[in-house]
């Protein structure tokens, strides 16, 4: 790591950190304190150029933006949702579903011309659907379980992250259209791609060749 300056990495916590720990490791980056963190969220690491930092996912695009960190790892969910300026440079393959609409088994959401409420816990993302598609929907943001809106009649339908489906089956809502494919990405602060552009092109070489490797070995 002579002469090489050092990378702060964002990392989302929980299921992409740990995805993204194991690329890192198969990288060959020292990631041991990572995954013995315990209460720390900082992590510097001195056999390699590259330090981690846990956060949040709404918070790694505003590091990343401010250039607080130089990359971040995150889902394309929080990309899509946030109007942040960033360079998304990798699809790291994990962490794959879909942004779904959904409702009711029974309802016909497509009868009628009344004007449809949509719930969704990603505001943004629901309504530059329904632009595209040239609709006018309400859109109601719910923080929490969004399934049970279209149960207690506050929406028509909903617009949320749909992985097995599972969850919507027990509830009894279906999927009524597939919006997006979703998945872990990386990201990178802009300045710090010019200004450090031969240690974060070797990291995203290093991590595109696992990626490459693991796609291989699920064939």
């Amino acid at each position: 790591m002579d002469g090489e300056r050092k990378i702060k990495i964002a990392l989302t916590k929980g299921r992409i950190e740990k995805e993204a720990v194991k690329i890192f490791e198969r990288a060959g980056v020292d990631c041991s304190e990572v995954i013995n963190k315990g209460r720390k969220l900082i992590f510097h690491n001195m056999e390699s150029n590259i330090d981690f930092v846990l956060v949040k996912a709404p918070d790694v695009l505003t590091y990343v933006e401010h250039g607080v960190v130089d990359v971040g790892i995150v889902g394309k969910d929080t990309l899509l949702e946030q109007d942040k300026n960033f360079y998304e440079v990798l699809d790291l393959g994990f962490g794959k579903c879909k942004f779904s609409l959904a409702g009711l088994k029974n309802s016909d959401f497509y009868s009628g011309y009344n004007r449809k409420k949509i719930a969704t816990k990603y505001p943004n993302v629901a309504r530059s659907y329904f632009r595209k598609l040239g609709q006018d929907v309400e859109i109601i943001k719910i923080e929490g379980s969004v399934e049970l809106a279209p149960i207690l009649g506050l929406a028509d339908a909903i617009v949320d992250i749909v992985e097995t489906g599972s969850t919507l089956k027990e509830n009894g809502l279906v999927v009524y259209k597939d919006i997006c494919s979703i998945s872990a990405r990386m990201v990178v602060n802009m300045a710090s791609m010019k200004m450090k552009k031969e240690e974060i092109e070797k990291i995203i070489n290093k991590v595109q060749v696992q990626i490459n490797e693991m796609e291989k070995a699920a064939r």
